[in-house]
């Protein structure tokens, strides 16, 4: 009989317990959270309230420096294809054209030699481990902070950055290979 009081006395105080968690809990979520910057020092402790979102009205601030949707600003790209090498994933196609002469600079003064004929992004096979952007020389590949992509169809995340024609991809083309051919041309003897 004396077991049978104290396991009833065990389990009052076991659920005062829980209970006293619980409204504490309870007492907390009746408030909004409070948006902070992710580098803040107090974000996890300044994140106590509801528990959900209202997620169009309300968004959870995201790490500046996350992994997140590809970005290419080609003015700057030199097309060494780098990216596409060290992409595990195949996602990244570039396809460059030479030119016999410098084509303009990059922002931080870089000759560009090759034009950019395609150079394509597949976000729905991306793994967002952001290789590419660590090995890019001119930086112009990049991460936005844009998280949110969902689309009905997969086509929609085929990103086409390189702007030129077919028109003008077949001139630079003939301007390479006339380049070439007059560069290896037997050269006439000289008297």
């Amino acid at each position: 009989m004396k077991d049978y009081f104290k396991n009833i006395v065990s389990a009052v105080a076991s659920v005062l317990a829980g209970m006293r968690i619980t409204f504490s809990h309870l007492a907390g979520s009746c408030r909004s959270v409070k948006t902070y910057n992710i580098m803040s020092a107090d974000y996890f402790s300044g994140q106590r309230g509801l528990a959900s979102v209202q997620f169009p009205r309300h968004r959870i601030p995201v790490p500046e420096i996350g992994r997140y949707q590809l970005d290419c600003q080609i003015e700057d790209c030199i097309v060494c294809d780098q990216c596409a090498k060290v992409c595990p994933v195949d996602c990244i196609a570039i396809e460059g054209i030479r030119s016999p002469v410098e084509i303009g600079r990059t922002s931080d003064d870089r000759p560009l030699r090759i034009h950019a004929a395609r150079f394509d992004i597949d976000m729905a096979k991306c793994c967002f481990c952001g290789l590419c952007t660590t090995v890019c020389p001119t930086e112009c590949l990049v991460m936005t902070p844009v998280y949110e992509f969902s689309v009905y169809d997969l086509s929609a995340h085929n990103f086409a950055y390189a702007k030129m024609t077919e028109s003008e991809i077949e001139e630079k083309k003939k301007i390479w290979a006339d380049f070439q051919a007059a560069k290896n041309a037997p050269k006439p003897p000289v008297a």
